[in-house]
């Protein structure tokens, strides 16, 4: 047994007293970003996900104060934490905006020289300070989003589980939009110092719910057996480590097997089971391991650590994940964290090793690293000349266009700053910006100079000079970049034209926004008011795409969509107490859709006004049917060559034809005009398209939302475009003929009213099944699909990504809890798993959102306050005569 100041790993560095990681690194604390150019092999970009409560930020502070980022740990009660800056997040003791924060891990002090990355099999990788660049996420449900676009960029995620819960409600979801990215993760099962943990019983969820193979790589020591948590068992080095009672965590005895034989006799046994239990779940996934258990003369103890990490790193990027590494500890006590700090460096994925990001180019789709390796050019057009000189030239003159590519990045974030401006977060995926280089917006077709960037360190900032391949970083003074949007650098690029095609459709991967169920009134407190709020509305949705402005040409109202009541609350407090808007926020309602009953005829609209001083003439012909029980993909195809089909937000679509025209905007016939030079295609079909969304956004029969409504709009230069045409005009055109036409089915063929329809999972005690149940399919209308009867084979258990299989349970080492006494083998026979607690049960139900508003506290009331949900926008569905009813009385009696 040695006794350790400090923690350096698997490195086996145990220098008695030494101390690793005092103060004196915290005056490191904002160097790291302004080194350039960082190797790519030595950097990880990761995340922290949970269910809300889990820990998250409680971890992330523990990992800052081991990495000598801060001098003191942060505590969430006392609103003292690094990356909940927020005076919101403070207030309320949860995360609601990601934060970005780096730092080096293992740490480095500022006279260490650099250290090469160890390229020989048995020095690990966390030998060497690694750039740490994490984000700690939010875990409310509301705040979905926020989640979905920091899991856009990440290279890997610490998934991290309340030991006494287990895998809750949202861990699942947030489990499920991982591995729609195919993030690497390693589970932390936390909180074990708090009465009723059970460790085993978390990882028994992981099978059974998140449906991968827990890889143990940690167990909980518990005192004597059954007492408080003291240490961890570590079965990949095969040791011990025991953490001084009431120290920060910086104070650890490190015993082997053979001195905690003595000390621990039971507990040496486990760590045994624990190791040759992770050796067989690794053989069945990996060959190698195979063929090192061969080698090892089949000792599962005789194979080394070196070997095992290698293994896991294999299973772990291995695209589905099966294989999940689970560790222990409790980051409020400070137990586990550095070696779960060392786990972030040797498991998850560096930059370099994730997937090609995806791409998509003038139609095209692939890889970025195809695209600059000459893989991706576009085929050539039917009419390109035939001869092989000239198309050997075209292609060397793209090869340099891409070659010319300097930079590409994914704009993942925007935040407004009362102190430096826009700060748009970006996520760099190949070559590097500079300060003040000219960065072209492939989305929007607008060029802004990057004139500041930024490393961030949650709310403090360090200047860089570049922001380079594999780095997250800040660029600050960006005007018009959005969430979502692609910004390149190109060598000797005009402001003005931006790059050469076919780049300047290169567009990465967007990022998904899901739809507002809930809006809210914003109203000016005076007319002199009124640009104030629009602007800060912007400015608000330019922070967080997933909220929605609409506003109402007849009334003149102005309405806010959101993803919850707390998601519209906070940006309420946002509005009018950063941004300083003088309005009246009104209360929270549903944000209901409309559906078309039949289609329309085709109808005409011209537009003949002026507008200051200026004639706008325009017109647009429009029709519009219904989609119903049909995917967008099956609707008949359209000659690419004359038309563009165009997906819009609430399974509507836009089909424009333009038979006369060729995709450049020049006639196709001798007897039709051509585009003029002032209405470039590009333009025109921005502007048809901005009109007909606005004319969606206010339905026929309630002023709602359209849902699945198919538009099609005829674009003929002879009648709708004239010398006084602008792109505004053609735009206020199409909307007032897709108003008309619509208008016209209501009157025809009637409209119907849509509700969006909540997927709810509630977690509820065995003895409140019956109720919970009873409630929800009675009284709330709803439908239950499964109630998950924790099946030990988990046989009951799907998928929720189609991919998973289910786990068998009887096949997994689960470790022993204090609660459930001797286990034997170290695997649960099913009614040691199911009775050594009390019995939590899934219920998954579809129900209407009007029936689950404030169903937290009657969930609360009648289940003693022992239930949880989480739930998120399933469908929209057509609602019952009854119900549609009961909403216009309800709505006629709210007046």
């Amino acid at each position: 047994m040695r006794a350790v100041r400090g923690w350096s790993g698997p490195r086996q560095r145990y220098n008695a007293h030494r101390r690793w990681f005092s103060s004196n690194h915290g005056s490191s604390r904002l160097q790291a970003g302004v080194s350039t150019a960082p190797d790519l092999s030595r950097t990880r970009n990761i995340g922290i996900i949970a269910h809300i409560d889990a820990g998250k930020t409680t971890t992330t502070e523990r990992m800052l104060y081991y990495s000598g980022f801060t001098r003191r740990i942060g505590d969430v009660d006392d609103g003292s934490t690094v990356t909940d800056f927020l005076p919101a997040e403070r207030a309320r003791g949860i995360t609601i905006q990601s934060a970005a924060i780096s730092f080096h891990w293992p740490p480095k002090t500022g006279d260490s020289p650099p250290q090469e990355q160890p390229t020989d099999d048995t020095t690990p990788r966390s030998a060497t300070p690694h750039d740490i660049n994490l984000i700690d996420t939010p875990g409310h449900a509301d705040f979905t989003f926020e989640v979905l676009r920091s899991l856009r960029i990440l290279d890997g995620a610490v998934c991290i589980l309340d030991g006494v819960a287990g895998v809750e409600a949202q861990t699942e979801k947030v489990w499920t939009q991982a591995n729609h990215y195919h993030i690497p993760r390693l589970v932390f099962v936390n909180k074990l110092d708090r009465d009723g943990a059970g460790f085993g019983k978390s990882v028994a969820d992981i099978g059974l719910r998140l449906h991968v193979c827990p890889a143990v790589c940690q167990i909980p020591w518990w005192k004597d057996g059954k007492g408080a948590l003291v240490g961890i068992g570590d079965a990949i080095n095969l040791r011990a480590l025991l953490y001084a009672e009431g120290s920060d965590g910086k104070d650890i005895k490190v015993f082997s097997p053979d001195d905690l034989g003595a000390a621990d006799e039971a507990f040496a046994s486990e760590i045994k089971k624990a190791r040759i239990a992770l050796v067989e779940l690794l053989s069945e996934h990996d060959d190698d391991m195979v063929e090192k258990f061969l080698e090892a003369d089949e000792d599962h103890l005789a194979i080394s650590s070196q070997d095992i990490v290698a293994s896991l790193r294999r299973c772990i990027l291995q695209s589905p994940q099966r294989v999940v590494p689970v560790f222990a500890g409790a980051s409020f006590r400070n137990i586990g964290v550095q070696p779960l700090l060392d786990a972030v460096v040797d498991l998850l994925p560096s930059p370099s090793e994730r997937p090609d990001p995806e791409i998509s180019l003038t139609g095209h789709s692939g890889g970025l690293h195809q695209l600059l390796h000459g893989h991706l050019l576009p085929a050539e057009p039917e009419h390109s000349p035939k001869g092989s000189k000239a198309l050997a030239k075209r292609a060397g003159q793209s090869t340099a266009v891409v070659e010319n590519l300097e930079a590409c990045a994914l704009a993942f974030k925007v935040v407004i700053d009362a102190r430096r401006g826009v700060l748009v977060y970006v996520r760099v995926y190949s070559g590097s910006i500079a300060r003040n280089a000219a960065m072209y917006n492939t989305n929007l077709g607008v060029t802004e100079r990057a004139q500041k960037l930024l490393k961030m360190y949650a709310s403090d900032a360090v200047d860089l000079s570049s922001i380079d391949a594999g780095q997250i970083g800040v660029i600050a003074g960006l005007k018009f970049a959005r969430t979502g949007d692609t910004l390149i650098s190109y060598a000797g690029m005009s402001h003005k034209a931006g790059p050469p095609a076919p780049l300047d459709s290169l567009q990465l991967r967007p990022i998904v926004v899901p739809p507002p169920v809930f809006f809210t009134s914003v109203e000016p407190n005076s007319l002199g008011e009124e640009k104030n709020v629009s602007d800060t509305l912007e400015l608000l949705l330019r922070e967080d795409p997933s909220l929605q402005v609409s506003s109402d040409p007849e009334s003149g109202q102005t309405h806010l969509s959101g993803m919850g009541e707390l998601h519209l609350e906070i940006a309420r407090d946002r509005l009018i107490n950063d941004f300083r808007a003088k309005a009246t926020i009104g209360k929270v309602e549903i944000g209901y859709r409309e559906l078309l009953l039949g289609p329309s005829t085709i109808v005409t609209e011209r537009l003949d006004r002026e507008l200051a001083g200026r004639i706008q003439r325009a017109a647009s012909t429009s029709s519009v049917t219904p989609i119903r029980d049909v995917s967008i993909s099956d609707l008949p195809a359209i000659d690419h060559e004359r038309g563009y089909r165009i997906s819009l937000s609430d399974n509507n679509l836009l089909t424009i034809q333009h038979p006369s025209l060729n995709p450049d905007g020049t006639s196709s016939t001798s007897e039709s005009p051509s585009l003029l030079p002032h209405l470039p295609m590009p333009l025109v079909i921005s502007s048809l398209r901005d009109g007909v969304s606005a004319a969606l956004a206010r339905g026929p029969y309630h002023r709602y939302h359209m849902h699945s409504t198919h538009v099609e709009l005829l674009l003929n230069p002879a009648n709708d475009i004239s010398p006084e045409t602008t792109s505004a005009a053609l735009s206020a055109a199409a909307r007032l003929a897709t108003q008309k036409a619509l208008r016209a089915v209501r009157d025809t063929h009637g409209c119907a009213l849509m509700e969006p329809v909540m997927l709810a999972t509630i977690a509820v005690s065995e003895e409140d099944l019956g109720t919970v149940v009873h409630d929800l399919s009675s009284a709330r209308g709803g439908q239950v699909i499964s109630l998950d009867d924790d099946e030990v084979s988990g046989s009951s258990a799907s998928s929720s990504d189609g991919e998973s299989p289910s786990i068998d349970l009887r096949r997994l080492y689960i470790p022993p809890d204090p609660f459930a006494g001797p286990v034997g083998s170290g695997k649960y026979s099913a009614t040691e798993y199911i009775l050594p607690r009390t019995r939590q049960r899934h219920v998954t139900a579809r129900v209407p959102l009007k029936e689950m508003v404030g169903y937290l506290r009657h969930l609360r009331s009648i289940t003693g306050g022992r239930g949880t949900f989480v739930m998120q926008v399933d469908r929209f569905e057509k609602m019952t005569k009854q119900r549609e009813k009961a909403l216009e009385t309800e709505k006629t009696g709210a007046f």
